[in-house]
């Protein structure tokens, strides 16, 4: 069964167990006797977070809201198979993700587009639609209460048009999906966090998400808790790097824009000198082939976002 960390303020990530240990989180939030539950990963998930709840002395009755970041199936895949777990639980989503968890048909074959139906199967299995009763949309700033603790979401595009980031009222800390990059523990020397962005397609917008990342920084959170992989801190320093490298993503798809058939690779290339670059920058633990073997699936889907990007008619930077 997979493990758990446990940050305080009744705030903890559980390992969904999802492709390999400590790549997707599912943040559990314990208020009282009433849970919620922050993103769900895949349907593997669902023992590990009943799981957790279990330990925490809670019952499947007692989670109140799953609340989702964005419907990207790394996220919301395992959201219909928890609900169906969960008789007394809401779906909190962003507007334009809601239709997508009610029927999750489109959000299924843009999955498959992506990976392949092969992978896309094996990875996420069949996503199980919620019952449109059960689904609250969260427009920017709208609020929900988990026992008397408030939480608020943003809208927060860039990675995705349908992404919120959601804030803990009572801690000012933000959960912050996939806006916030990737910060896999793996890296950490000493306790200096690593970061890295994720440009996953199809929706990648820079300047969108460089303003997120501003808007995120601007409320100072103590921590932030990103799916990949759990709690960050240090957050100004981090957002700061964040913003560094989104450009660098950016010089990277104008620099391979026009190299025809070769794009995908010379977008693969960029990236993984990029990783090289900022190991031997930041002083990550792992550095190398292990780094680009850690990254393996991240390499490929920022370049395939940088490509999207591209071929939306996109120009320039900041």
């Amino acid at each position: 069964m997979a493990s758990s960390i446990d940050y305080g303020h009744g705030i903890a990530a559980v390992d969904s167990g999802f492709v390999r240990p400590m790549l997707d989180a599912v943040h559990l939030v314990v208020e009282g006797d009433r849970a919620a539950v922050v993103d769900t990963a895949s349907n593997e998930s669902v023992p590990h977070v009943l799981a957790a709840l279990a330990e925490r002395g809670l019952s499947p009755a007692q989670v109140d809201w799953v609340m989702l970041t964005h419907v990207h199936l790394d996220h919301a895949g395992g959201a219909g198979a928890m609900m169906a777990r969960f008789p007394n639980a809401r779906l909190a989503v962003h507007p334009r993700g809601a239709r997508h968890m009610i029927d999750p048909s489109r959000l299924t074959a843009a999955t498959i587009e992506v990976y392949g139906a092969e992978t896309a199967r094996r990875m996420y299995g069949d996503i199980v639609p919620v019952h449109a009763g059960r689904v609250v949309e969260m427009p920017d700033r709208a609020s929900l209460s988990l026992n008397g603790r408030r939480f608020e979401f943003l809208d927060t595009p860039g990675h995705a048009r349908h992404h919120a980031c959601i804030v803990d009222e009572r801690t000012g800390h933000i959960f912050a999906g996939d806006t916030f990059g990737l910060s896999y523990r793996e890296l950490e020397r000493d306790g200096r966090q690593a970061i890295f962005p994720s440009t996953t397609p199809v929706q990648f917008d820079p300047p969108a998400l460089h303003a997120s990342i501003e808007r995120l920084l601007a409320l100072a959170p103590a921590a932030i808790y990103v799916t990949h992989f759990g709690q960050v801190t240090d957050v100004q320093r981090r957002g700061a790097d964040l913003h560094r490298l989104i450009d660098a993503h950016v010089q990277l798809a104008l620099d391979c824009r026009d190299a025809g058939s070769g794009r995908g690779e010379c977008l693969r290339e960029g990236i993984r000198a990029m990783l090289l670059e900022e190991a031997r920058r930041s002083d990550w633990a792992v550095t190398g082939p292990a780094l680009f073997e850690l990254f393996e699936l991240d390499i490929a889907l920022n370049a395939d976002g940088l490509a999207a990007w591209l071929d939306s008619g996109a120009r320039g930077a900041r």
